[in-house]
């Protein structure tokens, strides 16, 4: 489809016009106990509320509703797990009945309305009841992702004083169980601010052992409850009450609980379903993502099961589990219409399965479009993905504390002509702009800070949890009237948005200011890189010089010196001798997140010879190891 028949343009126009009629208007999917007094109050809050007056329920509008209007024998939520050999389906009456019972028993612990409760569990369906269940009665769940390190799961529990955690006894990792249980208690031994209940679902690959007058077993209560026939009611809650806290990525003081409300945040995901993603209620969906993450907050559970679909819930990798055609499997397998994951899943994938022969063995019939976010995009990974799958590759941007789309391509509006590298055009509620450090707009196609006009939409952050001066400082004092995404990129002449990477991954060689995002493209162009990632590492002479580590392709036949001769050459070529580029450093992996983001800031550490922390959200400290051997082999580190 091309720019003349999509609707975004007209759509975008009428938010433009018309911010608060337009989200009235979509607010009219959603079943409010009390509609707003008003759609927007300037007044309230750090830049404004959405929905004040409004009453509801979040619990409500995902289950309750769908069950009394049709969908209740609908599947609502599949449990796919390869690494435990489990596959489990959940309709809209079932999950219903088991959030009624689960809200029941937080109740008779002493959870209510504006409580706080911890999820500290893996990608088992009870992390969905738990999230549902507080949801229900108004508490706040904050969920943490399992198998957190106990120091900063303890700064998560000080900072949201937590009634209650629920837990599991364990995790799994292909190849290895990872215990939950000492990690807790090591946390809450940690921490100042003591739970007064644990709530522990045992799994069968771990038996953990339960505190007595503190710890409770998940499945014994939930025989009780289901015995004594317990349920627990909706609560009616203010639009503008927490949902949910979820903390960002960082070990280092007092978190950043992003807060999350319930109005709002229920508006934004429905109106995305169908215009962004171009899903139809009651189609399966799935995003290969991890409940402790902003996407599988966002994309697992709320809007799909706000929006009526079946949301596929999925304990296992792109890779491994048990092979590079597990992603094809799971969409052949269950019909999803669309895959929503991270641009590195991908590139494992391309790694093990350069020409897509797992693809092949499957019927991916009622496969529409892939969509990528939580990292910039290579368009060499989008480009492969393209070719391979013969289907619409869609990048789009955004953060956790905006909870939705910033810049995307709307399918359902119809799709705009894709530019490998942007993620296309701003949503309605987003006026962006690129400015300069004296927070003016500077001219097209020029890298600056990106930054949001404030209001930002419904769904995006009010505030950071009980911490109103920090999330003004964060977010909004650096340039007056605008939200700071913190990411670097341009606007180019057709309005499309490039975002470039962070403004930390903006490096300066000798005066002169560099995109890392950039010279990663040129790096990942090479037909024999897998991945790779670059990063500026100091220089006596000038200040810092870009510096590129790569993951080869499976079966390449060259020697890693002579790759790495070529890169040095191509990143001249493309780019210029002001990249100063002389250094490229072959290594098995790259050191990532359990969510896959690179852990640059840490790689850096390593090459400046800077003192470094092992990263709490590191998937295998082992690749670490291979950095450092890596770097000690070119002579760069301490």
């Amino acid at each position: 489809m091309d720019a003349r028949t999509s609707r975004y343009h007209d759509v975008y126009g009428r938010w433009q016009r018309d911010p608060e009629g337009f989200w009235a208007e979509a607010a009219k999917d959603i079943d409010w106990v009390k509609p707003a007094d008003k759609v927007f109050d300037a007044s309230q809050g750090l830049y404004g509320r959405w929905f004040t007056g409004a009453e509801c329920n979040t619990c409500y509008n995902a289950l309750d509703r769908h069950v009394e209007r049709g969908r209740a024998d609908q599947t609502a939520l599949i449990y796919d797990s390869p690494v435990t050999n489990t596959k489990r389906t959940f309709t809209y009456r079932d999950m219903l009945d088991e959030v009624k019972t689960l809200a029941a028993i937080l109740k008779d612990h002493g959870v209510t309305k504006g409580d706080r409760v911890i999820i500290y569990m893996p990608m088992i369906p009870e992390a969905v009841f738990g999230m549902l269940a507080c949801a229900r009665l108004g508490a706040i769940h904050s969920v943490v992702f399992g198998g957190f390190a106990a120091k900063e799961l303890a700064t998560r529990i000080d900072d949201a004083k937590p009634k209650l955690i629920l837990t599991a006894s364990c995790g799994i990792e292909p190849g290895r169980v990872v215990e939950y249980k000492p990690l807790l208690d090591a946390a809450i031994d940690l921490a100042k601010a003591k739970p007064s209940s644990v709530i522990l679902f045992q799994r069968p690959q771990a038996n953990a052992p339960l505190k007595d007058g503190r710890d409770h077993d998940w499945a014994a209560l939930r025989e009780a409850a289901l015995k004594a026939n317990k349920s627990a009611a909706c609560v009616t809650v203010a639009a503008t009450d927490p949902l949910y806290i979820l903390y960002t990525s960082g070990t280092t003081g007092i978190p950043k609980g992003v807060v999350r409300d319930n109005g709002g945040h229920m508006v934004a995901l429905y109106w995305s379903m169908w215009n962004l993603y171009g899903i139809k209620p009651g189609e399966v969906w799935w995003t290969a993502s991890d409940i402790g993450w902003v996407v599988g907050h966002s994309y697992i559970v709320y809007a799909p099961l706000i929006y009526g679909c079946t949301s596929i819930m999925y304990e296992g990798k792109p890779i491994g589990t048990p092979d590079a055609g597990a992603f094809w499997r799971v969409i052949a397998e269950h019909k999803a219409v669309a895959l929503f994951t991270a641009p590195t899943a991908f590139r494992a994938i391309k790694k093990e399965d350069p020409e897509g022969a797992h693809i092949k063995k499957h019927d991916l019939t009622n496969f529409r479009t892939l969509f990528l976010a939580g990292e910039r995009a290579d368009p060499p990974t989008v480009a492969w993905a393209e070719k391979v799958l013969s289907r619409p590759v869609i990048d789009h941007w955004w953060q956790t504390e905006t909870g939705w789309c910033i810049c995307g391509n709307p399918v359902g509006l119809g799709t705009l002509p894709v530019k490998h590298g942007s993620a296309t055009v701003p949503m309605p509620g987003y006026a962006m702009a690129v400015v300069d450090e004296a927070a003016k707009p500077v001219a097209a196609g020029t890298v600056g800070s990106l930054v949001v006009k404030l209001p930002l939409p419904p769904g995006a952050l009010p505030t950071l949890w009980q911490q109103d001066a920090r999330c003004t400082e964060s977010y909004f004092a650096e340039f007056p009237g605008y939200y700071k995404t913190a990411d670097a990129g341009y606007i180019d002449d057709d309005g499309y948005v490039w975002v470039m990477g962070r403004t930390d991954d903006i490096i300066n060689v000798a005066g002169h200011r560099l995109s890392t995002g950039g010279m990663e493209e040129v790096l990942a162009s090479h037909p024999d890189v897998a991945e790779c990632a670059v990063l500026g590492i100091a220089d006596a002479m000038k200040g810092e010089v870009p510096c590129g580590f790569l993951v080869l392709k499976a079966g390449v036949t060259k020697s890693p010196a002579e790759i790495e001769k070529e890169i040095v050459a191509l990143v001249r070529d493309k780019i210029g001798p002001v990249a100063a580029f002389k250094l490229a450093i072959t290594v098995p992996r790259l050191p990532k997140t359990r969510s896959g983001k690179i852990l640059r800031g840490t790689i850096k550490k390593m090459a400046d010879g800077e003192p470094w922390t092992m990263p709490a959200t590191i998937e295998d400290p082992k690749v670490l190891e291979e950095i450092g051997a890596a770097l000690k082999g070119k002579g760069v580190g301490g």
